[in-house]
């Protein structure tokens, strides 16, 4: 059964997350199809530009503390996304938590709901924002971003914007997103890889220079006991233990 559902409308194929009874958790088998279906994107000389989005209330709620994927396989995933030869839109209409702001990040354009949450969670379960800091630290602002990195707090689309995460938002996300995909369509296939090539150069380079180090620094901490109380905590609905 598929997890990534695929529609096309003139020329934009949306890759819809179709797994809400995890929250679009990033299972191993998630990002097995969604790389999948963008390789596929990448391929089809039709396909001008894809939307990301999903299905239920949660566009991605981080690792799937169950089925998680390799490390190496989300750095794979994020590197394809910020790699496509096509803009890639990110379309929320519904909460983003840990390594689901990891995708946003990694996407050229993200519009979201105004209410839409964010959180970066992984301080709360003894970790922290590692591989997804390839895609994030690059385009957001450092002040604005320090607090939610480290707070675990949720904060709101206005405040995912002001700190560089969400391109716009709105009430109805699709009006927002109505004049960008129009202009995408306009745009020559050509004009848009080059230009894509221009504004991911920067995100790039911190794939070359620290993909390797923050991998090791993901699987470290997850192999610590704090790591394990905190998952454990999570499962179980209940505090950790270091909650003052």
């Amino acid at each position: 059964m598929s997890i990534v559902a695929r529609s096309r409308d003139r020329g934009v194929e949306t890759l819809a997350l179709d797994s809400p009874a995890t929250r679009n958790a990033l299972s191993a088998a998630l990002v097995g199809e969604l790389a999948d279906a963008l390789t596929d994107c990448g391929k089809d000389g039709d396909v001008r530009a894809v939307v990301l989005t999903h299905t239920g209330s949660t566009f991605c709620a981080g690792a799937d503390l169950r089925d998680p994927p390799a490390p190496d396989a989300l750095v794979a995933l994020l590197r394809q996304i910020v790699e496509l030869r096509k803009p890639v839109v990110a379309r929320v209409t519904g909460h983003v938590r840990a390594g689901g702001l990891g995708l946003l990040a990694a996407c050229d354009i993200a519009a979201a709901s105004r209410e839409s949450t964010f959180a970066f969670t992984e301080v709360r379960i003894g970790v922290a924002p590692a591989v997804i800091s390839l895609t994030v630290l690059p385009r957001t602002d450092p002040r604005a971003l320090a607090r939610y990195y480290l707070t675990g707090e949720r904060f709101t689309a206005p405040e995912a914007a002001r700190a560089g995460l969400l391109t716009t938002y709105g009430d109805d996300v699709d009006a927002a997103l109505a004049p960008v995909l129009d202009g995408l369509r306009r745009s020559a296939p050509q004009g848009l890889a080059e230009t894509k090539a221009l504004l991911t150069a920067r995100v790039l380079e911190a794939f070359d220079r620290d993909a390797a180090d923050l991998t090791a620094l993901s699987a470290r901490l997850f192999a610590t006991p704090q790591a394990r109380e905190g998952m454990t905590a999570f499962l179980e609905r209940r505090d950790p233990v270091w909650v003052l």
